[in-house]
C-alpha cells in the first residue's frame, strides 16, 4: 500500500516509519524540514519525502492522489501554552484540504483518551481535532491511547529524571491521579493492526495497557524496578504553576510542556472499552513489562527516537537551516586546531561527545553553565542525547542542536540553544591533512553580547583548550 506519515520525524513517526518499510509498504514522508529528517542513509533512499507545514495555507496537487491510507500526527501541545489548540485545529483543517485533492481511504489518527466531562485543554485540543477529521472526506479511525511507555518517550523520561534524581519527594496532589499507560510497542501494534480494515473505519477506540494506577504508583513501580529507595510525600499547596517549575526544574521537560502536562495530569485517564483489543486479538502489556523493555533499548542503546529531538524542546521553533551557514562578520570566534594520527578515532571521539561522555574537559563548568542556563529559562544539559554514538542533523546533544552531522566529510556543527545574548555555533572539522579544527563562533547582540563574550574569555581558553587537546590524546 502507498502510505502518507505525518509528523514522520516525530516520536511516533520515527518508530512506525521501519515497520511500515519493513512490511512492504512505500511510504512518503510528510515533514516540516526534510534537512533535519534524520533517518539512516539506506532507509532514506527507500522513501520519499514532502516538505509541508500544516499550519500554512494548503497547496493544491503538492500530494500524490494515489494514496491508500495516512497516518495522522500531528500535535503543537509543547510548542505553546496558550493558542495550541488553535493551531492543532487548523493543522487538522489544512489536512482535510490536501487529502480531499486525493483518493486516500483511510486516515488514522492517534489521539488521547478523552472520557472525562471536564477535559484539560490539551485533552480537549485533542477531542476537537478529532472532530475536525471526520469531517474529511475519507474513513477515519482514531486511537485514543493512555500514557505512552517507551525509551524516549516523554512520559517515561520525566519519569526516569525524578526517580534518578529525587530520592525523596514533596508532590502536588494531581500525583494521586489515576492513569491507564500503555507500552509504545502495543501503540504501534494497534496502529499498523487497523491499516486498511473495514471493521475499523469511522470508529474511535481506547487503547491502553491493563494496569489504571496512580502517576505515585508508576514512580514507585520504576523505583522499584532499578532498585532505588524512593519516598514520596503529597501536600494540596502547590499550585500548577509551582508544579510545572518543579518538573522544569527537575527533570528534561520544556516548561511549556510541564505547564500542559501538570493541567492535564490532574485528570484521569483510563479506558471505557477494550473492543479493538478484542478485534485485533492483541493483549497488550504491564506498565512493567514495558518498563523492563524501555531499560534493555537503553542499555543496548538502540533508543529509536526522542521527544527531546522534537524542535520544541528548544528554544528556537524556525527553520534552523538558515543557521548552517556559519557567518564571518560581526562575529567573535576561538578557534584551535591540532594535528590528529588516528582522524577515525579522534572522528568518534567528536561523534560521542556530550550526554554521558561529557565535554572531555571541565565538565563541571559545563553543569554550572547548564544549571545557570535552566535557571534563566533555557533548555540546560538534561536532555543529553538519544544515543551513545550517533549523532543525525536536527537531534539535540545537551543544550545545543545538531546542524550538520557529516561524517562521511569529518565535520560536526552545533548550534547553541542555550541563553545567550546573540548567536552561538561550535565546529568540528578534521581537514585533508589530518588537522582537527575546532571552532567556536559567537554573533553578539548589542553592548551586552560583546561584554558576555569577553567575560567568557578566560573560560574559553581553559575550556575549548582542553576540549581539543583531550580529543586528540585520548587517539
Amino acid at each position: 500500500m502507498r502510505i502518507l506519515l505525518t509528523g514522520a520525524n516525530g516520536y511516533i513517526g520515527m518508530r512506525l516509519l521501519p515497520l511500515l518499510l519493513d512490511a512492504g509498504h512505500e511510504v512518503i514522508c510528510c515533514v516540516r524540514d526534510k534537512d533535519r529528517f534524520g533517518i539512516d542513509t539506506e532507509m532514506l533512499q527507500r522513501v520519499d519525502i514532502i516538505e509541508i507545514d500544516f499550519l500554512q495555507p494548503p497547496i493544491p496537487d503538492l500530494l500524490p492522489k494515489d494514496i491508500d491510507i495516512a497516518f495522522y500526527l500531528i500535535h503543537s501541545m509543547t510548542s505553546s501554552t496558550t493558542d495550541f489548540d488553535k493551531k492543532e485545529e487548523v493543522s487538522a483543517h489544512n489536512f482535510n484540504t490536501y487529502l480531499s485533492y486525493t483518493r486516500v481511504h483511510q486516515v488514522i489518527y492517534l489521539s488521547g483518551i478523552v472520557n472525562e466531562k471536564n477535559l484539560s485543554k490539551h485533552l480537549w485540543s485533542r477531542k476537537n481535532v478529532e472532530e475536525t477529521l471526520y469531517k474529511g472526506t475519507y474513513n477515519l479511525t482514531v486511537l485514543r491511547s493512555g500514557i505512552i511507555v517507551g525509551s524516549g518517550s516523554s512520559s517515561f523520561e520525566i519519569i526516569r529524571d525524578l526517580c534518578e534524581k529525587l530520592p525523596i519527594m514533596v508532590t502536588p496532589h494531581w500525583v494521586n491521579t489515576k492513569t491507564q499507560p500503555i507500552a509504545i510497542r502495543d501503540v504501534l501494534s494497534f496502529m499498523t493492526g487497523v491499516m486498511g480494515k473495514e471493521a475499523c473505519y469511522n470508529q474511535s477506540y481506547d487503547i491502553s495497557g491493563p494496569n489504571i494506577i496512580t502517576y505515585k504508583e508508576m514512580l514507585l513501580l520504576y523505583a522499584k524496578k532499578r532498585g532505588i529507595r524512593l519516598y514520596i510525600f503529597t501536600i494540596p499547596i502547590m499550585t500548577p504553576t509551582l508544579s510545572s517549575y518543579w518538573l522544569y526544574f527537575v527533570t528534561s521537560t520544556s516548561y511549556k510542556l510541564a505547564l500542559n502536562l501538570v493541567d492535564s495530569m490532574r485528570i484521569p485517564v483510563i479506558a471505557n472499552d477494550t473492543r479493538l483489543q478484542e478485534l485485533l486479538g492483541l493483549q497488550p502489556m504491564t506498565y512493567t513489562r514495558a518498563l523492563e523493555l524501555a531499560f534493555i533499548k537503553i542499555e543496548q542503546n538502540q533508543v529509536v527516537s526522542s521527544w527531546k529531538d522534537s524542535m520544541i524542546s528548544g528554544r528556537f521553533k524556525q527553520d534552523l537551516q538558515k543557521y548552517v551557514t556559519v557567518p564571518k562578520k560581526g562575529c567573535l570566534t576561538d578557534r584551535k586546531s591540532m594535528a590528529v594520527t588516528n582522524p577515525q578515532e579522534v572522528l568518534h571521539r567528536i561523534w560521542a561527545i556530550g550526554g554521558e561522555t561529557g565535554w572531555y574537559y571541565g565538565d563541571w563548568l559545563w553543569k554550572i553553565r547548564g544549571h545557570v542556563d535552566k535557571f534563566f529559562g533555557g533548555v540546560g544539559l538534561r536532555r543529553g542525547r538519544t544515543s551513545l554514538d550517533h549523532i543525525n542533523s536536527g537531534d539535540s546533544l545537551d543544550f545545543w542542536r545538531v546542524l550538520v552531522a557529516d561524517k562521511a566529510n569529518k565535520r560536526l556543527l552545533l548550534f547553541a540553544e542555550m541563553r545567550v545574548p546573540g548567536e552561538a555555533w561550535l565546529e568540528f572539522d578534521i581537514d585533508a591533512n589530518n588537522v582537527l579544527h575546532q571552532t567556536a563562533t559567537f554573533r553578539p547582540r548589542g553592548l551586552w553580547g560583546r561584554m558576555y563574550w569577553y567575560l567568557m574569555v578566560p573560560f574559553h581558553f581553559f575550556i575549548f583548550g582542553g576540549m581539543i587537546r583531550n580529543i586528540v590524546k585520548k587517539q
